[in-house]
């Protein structure tokens, strides 16, 4: 039982803008989430908006503690601010999972771009489907490097980097994507994700900060003068002077932290050897010695590499896989054959064929940058070249038929006793007896179903691929739209709906799933806890792609991985040492730790060292010695020096992030209960002729349909209900019908007696009447920020403060007559809604003044950096000159001599030219931080303006 008047005030609470120096900042977003958030993620959030927005963080949180979330929370923030040009750029293999966590954690719908799509829409007349309407962009790093002048036009309001460490050498001249992308991105908001933003040098970290601002330090030369020369010879106060200049960009928390909060499960690596058979190991042989030849006609020469590992992978994969693709190679010498016939010259043969068995097939495309290779083709005439297609023809023909004859794998036989096993483990863990299991073929991936069907699993399977277009897979595709169609859970995308479909099957129904390389991404699968690793991806990042589906957030057991290991294959057995040992990827709390998996830049670099060896080596001795050299390559690049710095430069002392934590959960939690108050009581006094409202299950039906308040939804995870939230159209509907309602002065009665609770700062009030006004003050500053501004007084003249009115209007109401206000009491009120936005204003400028000297700082130390420069090179020149001088004197060669004393006049010259010019330089960049100041000036100038709501009488009993 609430009135227009509450109803109001708690649309403008829920709607405000806060400052960025609150919990209240996030408050859209904090009734928005579907997920649980932890206070680290809340302050991470909230540090990115006090950093401030306008140039953006460094979130470098360490693995695991979900720094998705925390960046979703900032895109949910902006969105409901109707801020929505928002770019996220990731790792190809990420995408869909971005695409999923933000729709299914915070209702936000977004779009991939990709070529496909991208040139569609451009077909269709959309000039940059780089701006969209109401959906958030999704693009890869290489892609958004190839369409960086697009991503140049569009006035973001903010762009996320995943995994940025991809980022952390924009310095060097050779890193070409991420330089693109600096240039591309300058001047617009950023976001950077990374849990290692420093790792082999502090250049790294020089990278990372010029890209968020580029006036925190000088240029590359100066930093490196001055921090980057290592640690044990920086001094303290340049250790200081360093960390200082991070603290406003990067913020980083540490998983011991944070274990008040987050429960962590183990990864329990165990190994599935097996044996092949004589044949089988015939075949891997035979195709393996073709691959390493240098001339091939069946394979592209423009992708031959890529084409080579993917044969590789479908060859280590199973029988069945490789004699398809065999007879899709055979098939392309056939077209050959055909082509030459007809007296073509030029070969034109499609070879999509080759790799149809392979999901994800165009991320590794994307990925895989090759150089374009001089054809052999070229240098042969019609009839030698003939002759040699006939020869690889037949020879694939014996293999295709070799592959044929085997009609079952040891391997599969191997997949039996690795169930067993892992099944075992999960029932002493006490965990679901289901396991994910990963191919990278869809031939295996049939295979394996008809095998385990035959085995004891029939009837307990699902498969999950790129395509999902088998008859089980509609068909429990049709059942669940027919479960879900009264509830939130149908998107309206059906491939995205039929993920949502086999994984809610697989969860309630099927005990494994057979799932490709498309599986690897965007799907929680936090409720199996066995992975089987039937193929392993060489690549590891994959590898803790395809892991982390199931050991993740929400994973309550300890996660199974099996991985199956060739004992024949001399180059299996020293991959497999190499992700077990090295990269630590199947064991412990975090499987790969952020020093050794951040070591990679990329995962594909590691994948072509591998494939590389495979391609070269062809004796045990030779395989030996690669993986030695590797190993050593790994160990440089691994190499943890930098531990200790960024140890000291981005970490906070434990027990101070502790102690931030708790008043953060605390904060947040009463925060979010009064703003789900405010929703819930104002949704049932505007929804109150349209819609059935109960309060003990915080639910209500209208037009058929069940809705509940997303915090209730959450616990109790109801089928067939729409999940209610702030950004629910019904919910923003509502909201602005409150606002906008005219309000004239009412009485309206408070009734005490009715409250469920004691406030006791209102129960010396009852039985009391007065007047109170509600303002809304806008100010525009370093921020835009919104306040409502209370102003009461009662019959006998006492003022009511700002906690006093929050209190009353929590209170049932009811309204009574309209009543006149005199001018004396307009006035009163107004003298007191001026004297609190005063102090308000006065609060905004004291943060305004103290940002205003930390710009200042900075910038002097910028411009001071830059005339040290200046300064140090006529020292450096000056030395070089005093050296060229002791060698002159000592030579006794008349022509060497002469030759050096020339080479001393012309670095005098220069150095003279230098020091004429110094103090001009010095003056424009002087100039250079006065205009940056001046810019800093202007948008700190105070605009504001006040919004009267409404005015009451007041009566509490």
């Amino acid at each position: 039982m609430i009135t227009s008047y509450q109803s109001k005030y708690f649309a403008y609470e829920l709607t405000k803008q806060n400052a960025s120096n609150s919990i209240g900042r996030l408050s859209q977003s904090l009734i928005n989430a579907t997920v649980d958030l932890n206070p680290h993620q809340v302050e991470a959030a909230l540090f990115a908006f006090r950093a401030p927005l306008e140039r953006g963080a460094i979130l470098a949180d360490e693995v695991g503690l979900g720094k998705t979330i925390e960046a979703g929370l900032i895109i949910s923030q902006l969105w409901a601010e109707r801020k929505r040009n928002i770019l996220i750029i990731v790792p190809p293999p990420l995408r869909k999972q971005w695409h999923q966590e933000l729709w299914e954690k915070f209702y936000i719908p977004s779009i991939i771009l990709e070529s496909k799509n991208f040139n569609e829409m451009v077909r269709s007349g959309h000039r940059n489907p780089f701006l969209q309407q109401d959906q958030i962009v999704i693009t890869s790093y290489p892609y958004a490097r190839n369409k960086a002048d697009m991503i140049r036009k569009v006035n973001w309001n903010l762009i996320v980097f995943d995994e940025a460490h991809r980022m952390r050498n924009v310095y060097k001249k050779s890193n070409k994507i991420a330089r693109t992308l600096r240039e591309a991105t300058a001047g617009y908001p950023k976001i950077l994700l990374t849990a290692t933003p420093l790792q082999n040098s502090l250049m790294e970290l020089y990278g990372l900060i010029s890209f968020i601002d580029p006036h925190i330090f000088g240029d590359e030369t100066t930093f490196r003068r001055q921090f980057s020369r290592g640690t044990k010879e920086m001094s303290e106060m340049d250790f200081i002077d360093l960390k200082q200049r991070i603290k406003p960009v990067c913020h980083r928390t540490l998983r011991r932290q944070v274990t008040e909060y987050v429960n962590y499960t183990q990864r329990i690596p165990i190994t599935q050897e097996f044996m092949p058979t004589n044949e089988e190991w015939e075949l891997y042989e035979k195709v393996s010695a073709y691959l390493q030849r240098e001339h091939l006609f069946a394979l592209p020469a423009s992708q031959r590499a890529l084409m080579t590992l993917v044969v590789r992978k479908l060859l280590a994969s199973s029988s069945f896989a490789i004699s398809d693709t065999l007879l899709s190679l055979i098939k392309r010498l056939e077209q050959l054959l055909e082509q030459l016939d007809s007296g073509k010259t030029e070969i034109t043969v499609e070879h999509s064929d080759v790799y149809a068995d392979v999901d994800e097939f165009d991320d590794t495309v994307e990925e895989w940058e090759e150089d374009d290779q001089p054809s052999y083709i070229d240098k042969l005439s019609p009839d030698e070249m003939k002759r040699l297609i006939q020869e690889e023809k037949e020879e694939l023909e014996q293999y295709y038929s070799l592959a044929k004859s085997i009609k079952e794998n040891s391997k599969a036989e191997a997949l039996l006793i690795a169930l067993e096993k892992g099944f075992e483990k999960l029932r002493m863990l006490g965990a679901n007896e289901k396991a994910v299991i990963f191919t990278e073929s869809r031939r295996t991936q049939m295979y394996l179903r008809e095998f385990l069907e035959r085995n004891g699993y029939a009837g307990k399977i699902v498969l999950f691929n790129g395509e999902n277009q088998d008859e089980q897979a509609k068909q429990i595709y049709e059942q669940w739209l027919e479960k879900h169609r009264h509830d939130d859970k149908i998107t309206g995308s059906k491939t995205a709906d039929m993920r949502a479909a086999l994984v809610e099957y697989f969860k309630e129904q099927a005990s494994i799933m057979i799932a490709t390389e498309s599986a690897s991404e965007g799907i929680n699968l936090q409720f199996c806890s066995l992975v089987v690793n039937y193929d392993l991806p060489w690549n590891p990042q994959r590898i803790e792609q395809r892991i982390g589906r199931c050991h993740r957030y929400g994973q309550k057991h300890d996660v199974v991985v099996i991985n199956f290991l060739n004992c024949k294959n001399e180059a299996d057995k020293k991959v497999d040492e190499i992700l077990s040992e090295k990269f630590r990827l199947f064991e412990g709390v975090f499987g790969s730790s952020d020093e050794v998996l951040g070591s990679l830049e990329s995962g594909v670099d590691f994948e072509k060292r591998i494939q590389q060896i495979y391609q070269t080596c062809r004796t045990a001795e030779e395989i030996e010695q690669a993986f030695k050299n590797l190993q050593a390559e790994l160990d440089e690049q691994i190499q943890l020096k930098m531990k200790e710095t960024r140890m000291h430069l981005l970490e906070n002392f434990d027990d101070e992030v502790r102690e931030k934590l708790r008043d953060h959960y605390h904060q947040t939690s009463l925060h979010l209960n009064r703003m789900e108050r405010y929703l819930w009581n104002l949704s049932k006094y505007e929804g109150a002729r349209e819609a059935i409202f109960d309060d003990e299950t915080l639910s209500f039906v209208k037009d058929y349909e069940t809705y509940q308040m997303i915090s209730q939804a959450k616990k109790q995870n109801s089928p067939n209900v729409h999940h209610f939230r702030f950004s629910h159209p019904l919910a923003q509907k509502w909201i602005e019908q409150a606002k906008s309602r005219e309000l004239l002065p009412k009485e309206i009665t408070f009734r005490y007696s009715d409250y469920k609770g004691k406030v006791s700062i209102l129960e010396r009030l009852i039985g009391k009447e007065g007047w109170l006004s509600l303002d809304l003050l806008h100010v525009q500053s370093l921020e835009s920020e919104q306040h409502l501004i209370f102003s009461a007084i009662d019959t006998e003249g006492g003022q009511l403060d700002q906690e006093m009115c929050e209190k009353m209007f929590e209170l049932p109401a009811v309204e009574g007559e309209e009543v006149e206000i005199s001018d004396s009491i307009r006035n009163t009120l107004r003298r007191i809604s001026e004297g609190q936005q005063e102090a308000i204003l006065n609060e905004i400028m004291e943060r305004a003044s103290a940002y205003l000297d930390s710009e200042l700082e900075k910038l002097e130390k910028w411009s001071q950096d830059l005339k040290n420069k200046l300064e140090k090179d006529i020292d450096e020149m000056t030395v070089e000159i005093e050296h060229l001088k002791r060698e002159a004197k000592l030579t006794r060669n008349l022509a060497e001599k002469l030759e050096k004393n020339k080479q001393i006049k012309e670095l005098e010259k220069k150095r003279n030219e230098m020091r004429r010019n110094l103090y001009d330089q010095q003056d424009e960049i002087d100039e250079q931080k006065d205009r940056l100041f001046e810019e800093v000036e202007k948008k700190l100038e105070q605009r504001t303006a006040t919004e009267h709501l409404f005015t009451i009488k007041w009566r509490i009993v």
